[in-house]
């Protein structure tokens, strides 16, 4: 139970056994000891119990229009911090919160009655049923009973709330759904982009499932300092403040897309997921990778000119291919043994390997014939559960084909293949192999024989993709275009290429002949394989010389991240580094004076998202005349805030060419900036602009005591954001040594400070998997030894794999790097 909130409750079951519907009646009310308010005066501004938590926001910049009205006079405060409340049980905390059998395929009908002060609104997954008076001050909310449904999905929430109202325009059972945004006092405007898309995403999936909307109401919840993106609690989807609030004077444009997605994502859920929920944890990604690749599928619906799938393979398959590719990684489908090991299966295997692979599966049989079966499936189970091989025999039905021998290597296997192309005369050998970024692939690793579909263009004979796929270790494709040819046209198949590199070279003349998805794809592949020893650095950059004038901001995107990735493993050597500087500022020169500064009217997203991308990549690499731009507009800012406003997309270069002007003196203004923003993502983009800073003793006695104190508020960085600031500290030499020799010295506080076992298992992750000395893999071992790792030792393995990784590429290409560097003039 939460220390913040004190609860009497009673439960009954009624009726049946435990595997049967039953009803759940919970009362949440005040203890006596804080009748006067529902939280002690002075509150941690986060509980370490998952189970439910109170957050704070500070209210002197919660309003960036307008004056801002006093909060609720029963709203708990910290001189200008004040707090609200919200539950997440996902995945097995609804048990620390009231009595119940919490597994997901335990289901139960819940009636909530809720006694809060009058002048507070209470929020549940279901309407109102009616407020009766208690005590002077109080009354009691009761809520209509919940459909049946898992435990982790009953949600309530207290605070000072208003909210914005739109309806869909389908009716259900004769009525138009309420669909509401709820913030704390003075945001509820920045929810209107998300109330754009929310009624749209609710009739667009009632009708693409072919199953209305399953509730009378639908609330989604900006909660403040949220340790998750964001929780598809069913009719109360609770979010971080970024993932659902938009404003478009003060937010990154990026933060549209993201938005956008996240809504969509979460309200995915209210079917796959909710309706329809899996039989057990081991079967998390079917809640959650068709969840996000429905969701990328509505956004692509309402925004066909963001062109999210590009997006998806430059970062959702990458993420995936990372994670993926190292030995110490786990199948889609994963055994759980205990709720710990719940937590640290919701990583980029769950999410974005199974979206990939539903991508790949829903383009091989057409998207029609699969949205067919799974609305056949979600028909078969709703208020049910179901495992993995019931949504792959709706899909068999629809499309007449064997799902469950074409998907059950990629559910049930580690990995993913990279297929070696050997080129002969008028034709192509193919051999299918497990990749490992350590570039040692031993005969017990390679077992696998995946169904790939090759997706071959350049075939004689065929106008198009032929439609080809390999079911064996090798074979041979015939009447192949000598001059042309391709594989895994669109970049629907979740597999790596090894081309010859004299067909890569040629490619990188052929880039005409390429779509977006398959430059983005035929980049992240040399990029792998270059990392795992099956090709080389100085290849990865012959190959990305082609791109210079390149036009597709995605493509841009993919190339940026390529550099980044080989600059973080040999950045620690200065000649190479200088050396990869010069490359990149010589490769986007000519880009960077196209785009400009300037935002101008009506330019498309992908637009601005280019000129972010460019300009902070010639600042990171020392552009000349960017680096003196992006100072400028920072001293002009400080000296007048109002009167030279930076454009917020442009926040992240200004702040972080200030740090690097006068790091000891603007550290302190992104700082105070940090605390007092009024946008809505100002903080999170501050945290990451100050771990730029390289100078040791910032580092040592600013930034990493700022990250780990636990108070004053002012100084102190909250746990559910601290991985932003650890995370990006970790990606350069200086800031991850002395950071990792913090955590050495002061674990005792370094864990009491993350609390949530979900934020330790992220930030060990972040703060470890940078390193690129595998001496650092034995004090991460000695270091760990004698501590409780369980909420964190799969993502303990997977740092070290990633380690092991870098490390061996580093080792393996420096020399070589250093020279083709200099023999290239870029030394």
């Amino acid at each position: 139970m939460p220390r913040s909130w004190s609860t009497t409750q009673s439960l009954s079951r009624s009726g049946s056994p435990p595997m049967s519907p039953t009803t759940a009646r919970l009362s949440v009310s005040p203890s006596p000891l804080t009748r006067r308010s529902p939280f002690p005066k002075r509150l941690p501004s986060s509980s370490n119990s998952k189970a439910s938590s109170t957050t704070r926001w500070l209210v002197s910049t919660a309003a960036n229009t307008g004056p801002l009205k006093p909060p609720a006079a029963s709203v708990p405060h910290d001189d200008e911090w004040h707090y609200m409340l919200s539950t997440q049980f996902e995945s097995c905390d609804a048990r620390r919160a009231f009595p119940c059998f919490d597994e997901p395929n335990l289901k139960a009908t819940y009636d909530l009655d809720v006694e809060i002060p009058v002048d507070q609104v209470a929020l549940s997954n279901m309407p109102v049923k009616e407020i009766k008076p208690s005590k002077e001050g109080w009354h009691v909310v009761s809520f209509e009973t919940s459909p049946l449904m898992s435990s982790y999905l009953l949600a309530w929430a207290v605070g000072d709330f208003e909210y914005i109202e739109q309806l869909t325009d389908r009716r259900y059972n004769g009525k138009q759904i309420p669909v509401r945004v709820y913030t704390t006092r003075g945001l509820k405007e920045q929810g209107r982009w998300a109330l754009q898309h929310a009624p749209k995403i609710i009739d667009y999936f009632s009708e693409i499932f072919d199953i209305d909307y399953p509730l009378p109401k639908s609330d989604l919840l900006a909660v403040h300092e949220f340790t998750h993106g964001a929780m598809e609690n069913w009719g109360l989807v609770t979010y971080r403040t970024t993932q659902v609030l938009f404003d478009e004077k003060t937010s990154d444009s990026r933060f549209k897309n993201s938005v956008a997605y996240v809504v969509a994502h979460e309200l995915a859920h209210q079917w796959f997921g909710n309706l329809v929920t899996m039989d057990w944890w081991d079967e998390l990604w079917l809640n959650e990778g068709f969840a996000t690749w429905v969701g990328w599928h509505a956004v692509d619906h309402l925004h066909p000119e963001w062109e999210v799938w590009s997006q998806f393979v430059n970062e959702g398959m990458q993420n995936a291919f990372r994670l993926d590719g190292i030995r110490a990684s786990h199948s889609i489908h994963v055994p759980v043994r205990d709720a710990l090991d719940v937590n640290q299966i919701f990583d980029h295997i769950s999410y974005l390997k199974g979206c990939s692979a539903i991508r790949m599966l829903a383009n091989h049989l057409g998207v029609e014939t699969f949205l067919k079966g799974v609305s056949n499936y979600l028909k078969a189970h709703a208020y049910g559960n179901a495992k993995t091989k019931a949504l792959w025999d709706a899909l068999t039905e629809a499309s007449g084909k064997d799902i469950n021998e074409i998907m059950y290597p990629w559910i049930s296997k580690i990995g993913h293949p990279v297929l070696t192309v050997e080129e002969k005369p008028g034709q192509i050998a193919i051999k299918q192999s497990r990749f490992l970024s350590t570039g040692d692939v031993k005969p017990e690793d390679d077992t696998t024989t995946w169904w790939v579909p090759l997706g071959v263009a350049g075939k004689k004979g065929e106008a198009g993709v032929a439609d080809l796929s390999l079911t064996k270790k090798e074979d041979t494709i015939l009447d192949i275009d000598e001059d042309f040819y391709k594989l895994n046209s669109g970049a629907t198949g979740f597999y790596r290429v090894a081309y010859p590199p004299s067909r890569l070279a040629k490619l990188s003349t052929q880039l005409d002949k390429l779509g977006t998805e398959d430059k983005i794809f035929t980049l992240g592949s040399t990029a792998d394989l270059a990392f795992a020893g099956n090709s080389s650095s100085s290849a990865l950059l012959g190959f990305i010389q082609g791109f210079q004038k390149e036009t597709h901001p995605l493509v841009w995107s993919q190339v940026l991240d390529c550099i980044r990735e080989l600059k973080s493993v040999f950045e620690e050597d200065k000649e190479i580094k200088k050396g990869i500087n010069n490359f990149t500022v010589k490769l986007i020169s000519d880009k960077v004076k196209q785009v400009g500064w300037e935002f101008p009217e009506g330019e498309d997203y992908l637009g601005g998202i280019l000129r972010k991308e460019l300009l902070l990549s010639a600042l990171s690499a020392g552009h000349p005349e960017v680096k003196a731009e992006g100072i400028k507009r920072f001293n002009a800012w400080v000296e007048n805030p109002e009167a030279n406003p930076i454009h917020p997309s442009l926040r992240s270069i200004v702040w972080r060419a200030g740090l690097a002007d006068n790091a000891a003196r603007n550290v302190e203004v992104l700082k105070k900036e940090w605390f007092s923003t009024k946008a809505i993502d100002g903080k999170l983009i501050a945290l990451s602009c100050l771990a730029t800073v390289e100078d040791a003793d910032l580092i040592k006695n600013n930034l990493v005591p700022f990250n780990f104190n636990s108070s004053p508020p002012q100084n102190s960085v909250p746990a559910a954001d601290m991985h932003v600031l650890g995370g990006n500290l970790a990606a350069h030499p200086t800031g991850r040594t002395i950071q990792w020799d913090f955590m050495k010295n002061n674990w005792d506080l370094v864990a009491a400070k993350l609390g949530n076992p979900i934020v330790v298992d992220r930030f060990i992750g972040l703060s470890l998997k940078p390193f690129t000395d595998v001496a650092i893999i034995d004090e991460v071992e000695e270091f760990f030894k004698d501590k409780d790792t369980n909420s964190f030792n799969r993502t303990l393995e997977t740092a070290k794999d990633r380690i092991r990784g870098r490390a061996a590429y580093k080792k393996r290409d420096a020399a070589a790097l250093k020279q083709w560097l200099s023999t290239n003039g870029y030394n």
